[in-house]
């Protein structure tokens, strides 16, 4: 038997060896269990993959992002498995690893009920506990179709090998470009066959190595998310290294739900979606409408003092408008279908920049009025996917605060910088302050618009703009929008969840296509550089962000309630109003319950309603000229003077201070 050269590629360390013929990467590592699969010229590979002479192989841990994959995918195999065991009529859609987990589609008669899922999650535990072993083999097609015959949709995705990862969501997990490989799910002891299923893989070694796994829940799907097609139902679940992740994961999602802006926005009275409107429409409620004002009035006063100038744009537009804008050819599917009117299309504003195009163009423009930097709370309307709407995070009508600004090539860099600057400091005074960046730039991809070399030089410009905010710098190639690379804020919320927050886009594009001109100092006509930015991405998507951060108990200043006066008995009231009329004079939102409960469920109703300040009075506070506050955390401090406890509101408030 012949030896061969491999070298192990760990970090920044190197180790040459030379083994036999046939070793396997598991053999390589053998002893870490934390290994799950192993890396070669790029790719990954199985423990079961014998590598060649001068082959480097690094390995992968199932800590690793590849490595929860793997883990996950392996999962979903065992999940698929137990499902056609227990429902053998079930045909397999596709079950690809996802953030945090992994799910499958399948074809079945009757939804999944709950019982069901736990059926599946046993028969799930059983098949592990067996410790199957997960066997890779090459297929041609025409073997693949034959042993596939009766799973409709693993046939369909055969056809569609090459171009699968574009045909539905995770079904490159399934097939690529390349050869066509199954994994079959064989007997520890007698090596027979218990399942299979076509998978590019890699896979764990066996079944014994999922640590940890719980079954979440099942929901329609339709086949390649496609409404024409038919509607499969699809299982979720997570899987982790160890059973303290998985029951970590569990408690976060337990908090996760407590925060969720749709119970919330219920239990507060903000907001509410009446089917009478139709989906992803939303109406807010006074209180809600409070915080709302509360956020945009202090947007608006920033923005002022930065320089903005505030202009508004209509609803609808004829056709032409974003066909010149180019958002036509390339987001029609994200618009509204249009409405004829005098024998021409018209349709719903979908995005505000091409009117903000039209404002620039409407006059002639100079060199001294750069950069223009234009302002709006713009409601604007997309199309979105029934399955995909959910609250107020991805709504079909919501309003951006957008901002286009127009600069020459020379103000660009400081322009971006002072722009990167303000977006963050806005967002840290909204209390958010983990943050950070994520530049998209262009793919090889027909999407997008315009000369590599503009492209070039606007990544450039971001990129030098994002490093000097001194935060991580997250590059994510492909993902710029069809006009322009740009930049995202991610912002991470109170329990460390990541949410996009505000972009910021370079244009040469748009004002190309608009003609967009203005008179430099030397006379001649030059084309302006055009930055999107929308700061909160919409006030709607940034109002449940907020909701869930501050998990309903908003900071003093955007609390629709800042203050509820609780009396002890009936004669306390008038001294409560009194008190409330002299804090409403401050600008303070101050409310008295004169309601027939007792003082203990009046104080358990604030609680619940997350007011950050009860001022309660009694006889020796009316004898004494004070009050006396309960906070949100049940501490409580007696015997305040009465514009004292009025002061110490309004500093909170003005701070923007939590409490």
């Amino acid at each position: 038997m012949s030896d061969v050269r491999v070298i192990i590629q760990r970090d920044s360390e190197r180790e040459e060896r030379v083994v036999t013929t046939g070793t396997t990467a598991a053999d390589l590592f053998a002893g870490d269990r934390s290994i799950v699969a192993a890396r070669v010229a790029g790719q990954l590979k199985d423990l079961a993959y014998e590598p060649g002479d001068g082959e480097e192989i690094e390995p992968v841990e199932i800590t690793s992002q590849d490595g929860l994959d793997i883990l996950r995918h392996s999962t979903a195999h065992v999940m698929a498995q137990a499902v056609q065991e227990l429902f053998p009529e079930a045909k397999l859609g596709i079950g690809p690893p996802i953030k945090d987990g992994f799910y499958y589609d399948f074809d079945v008669e009757t939804p999944f009920q709950p019982e069901d899922l736990k059926r599946i999650e046993k028969r799930m535990q059983e098949i592990q506990k067996r410790g199957q072993k997960f066997s890779r083999r090459a297929v041609t097609d025409e073997a693949a179709r034959e042993e596939l015959a009766a799973e409709p949709y693993k046939l369909e995705l055969i056809g569609l090998k090459g171009s699968a990862a574009d045909a539905a969501e995770g079904a490159s997990a399934e097939v690529g470009a390349g050869e066509l490989t199954i994994y079959d799910n064989l007997d520890a002891k007698s090596g027979e066959l218990c399942w299979k299923d076509l998978c590019r893989g890699p896979h764990l070694p066996t079944t014994r190595n999922i640590p940890a796994f719980k079954l979440m829940r099942s929901a329609a799907a339709y086949w390649r998310g496609s409404e024409r097609n038919p509607q499969l139902q699809r299982i979720y679940g997570t899987a982790w290294p160890t059973k303290d992740e998985l029951k970590a994961y569990l408690e976060f999602l337990a908090e996760a739900e407590k925060r969720d802006h749709r119970k919330l926005g219920a239990e507060l009275d903000l907001f509410s979606f009446p089917d009478e409107l139709g989906s992803g429409l939303a109406v807010f409620h006074p209180r809600g409408g409070v915080i709302r004002k509360e956020m945009e009035d202090y947007s608006r006063k920033r923005h002022e003092e930065s320089g903005y100038e505030f202009v508004n744009t209509p609803h609808i537009t004829k056709a032409k408008l974003f066909e010149t804008s180019g958002h036509l050819p390339h987001y029609m599917e994200g618009m509204f279908p249009p409405m004829e009117f005098e024998g021409q299309d018209y349709y719903l504003k979908a995005m505000n920049c091409p009117m903000h195009n039209l404002i620039f163009r409407a006059r002639g423009r100079s060199y001294r009025e750069l950069p223009l930097r234009l302002f709006e709370f713009g409601t604007v309307y997309r199309y979105e996917k029934s399955g995909v709407v959910h609250g107020l995070t991805r709504a079909r009508g919501f309003t951006q605060d957008d901002s286009h600004i127009y600069c020459t090539k020379e103000q660009m860099a400081d322009e971006l910088d002072n722009l990167l600057t303000f977006v963050l400091d806005l967002l840290r005074d909204y209390g958010l302050n983990d943050f950070y960046l994520e530049l998209s730039t262009r793919d090889d991809s027909d999407k997008f618009m315009g000369e590599p070399e503009q492209w070039e030089e606007a990544t450039e410009e971001l990129r030098k703009a994002a490093e000097k905010q001194g935060l991580e710098l997250v590059m994510d190639p492909g993902g710029a929008a069809f006009y322009g690379p740009k930049i995202s804020v991610q912002a991470r919320d109170a329990i460390g969840r990541t949410w996009q927050m505000s972009t910021i886009q370079v244009d040469f594009n748009q004002p190309a296509r608009f003609n967009l001109e203005y008179t430099a100092a030397d006379g001649s006509r030059q084309q302006p550089v055009m930055l999107h930015r929308a700061l909160f991405g919409s006030i709607e998507r940034f109002f449940a962000v907020l909701l869930e951060h501050y998990a309903g108990a908003f900071p003093a200043w955007l609390a629709p309630v800042q203050a509820v006066g609780i009396p002890i008995g009936d004669g306390h009231v008038p001294y409560l109003e009194e008190f409330a009329a002299q804090a409403r004079a401050k600008g303070l939102r101050v409310e008295v319950d004169s309601s027939s409960d007792r003082m203990q469920k009046k104080i358990r109703n604030a609680q619940k309603s997350k007011v950050p300040f009860m001022v309660i009075a009694g006889d020796e506070d009316v004898a004494a000229g004070a009050v006396s506050f309960r906070y949100r955390d049940g501490s409580q401090k007696n015997g305040i003077p009465i514009q004292e406890a009025i002061a110490e509101i309004v500093d909170v408030v003005e701070r923007r201070v939590q409490v």
